[in-house]
């Protein structure tokens, strides 16, 4: 039996939701009024994929364990697919413009070219872009 989710919900932490919904906006991300308040933010990431911005207090009413520390911590990388090796740069730009921080260099693979930021909470995101031409070749992760 395969299982398939009709939608995705990541929820984050975060300390100050103003600034993090004007991060993730600055960037070019929108946000669903509809399940947005002074607790929480719905940021769409694509079709049927969202992050829900949580503030730290409100995050810990779902969870028992300890949140974790992401400025030393790493709890997941976050991988985003664009269109292009173009908009892999203009998004990591917009993000480390708006006060993000950088996270690794920009790596080309052949196939598969990526570049990762930090948002202001220090959650790891990674843009990248795979041709999925080149992936089927051998010879292009070499290239």
């Amino acid at each position: 039996m395969v299982f398939r989710a009709q939608q995705l919900f990541v929820n984050l932490p975060v300390s100050d939701l103003k600034r993090s919904m004007a991060f993730f906006g600055e960037i070019g991300f929108e946000f669903d009024m509809n399940f947005t308040d002074d607790n929480a933010a719905c940021m769409v990431i694509g079709e049927n994929i969202y992050a829900m911005l949580l503030v730290e207090d409100y995050f810990r009413t779902f969870v028992t364990k300890e949140i974790a520390n992401a400025e030393s911590t790493a709890e997941a990388i976050f991988a985003l697919s664009v269109d292009s090796r173009e908009e892999v740069d203009a998004v990591v730009n917009r993000a480390l413009a708006a006060g993000g921080k950088p996270s690794s260099d920009k790596a080309d693979h052949g196939f598969m070219y990526q570049w990762s930021f930090q948002d202001v909470d220090h959650h790891l995101w990674e843009v990248f872009y795979m041709d999925m031409d080149a992936a089927q070749d051998p010879n292009a992760a070499q290239a």
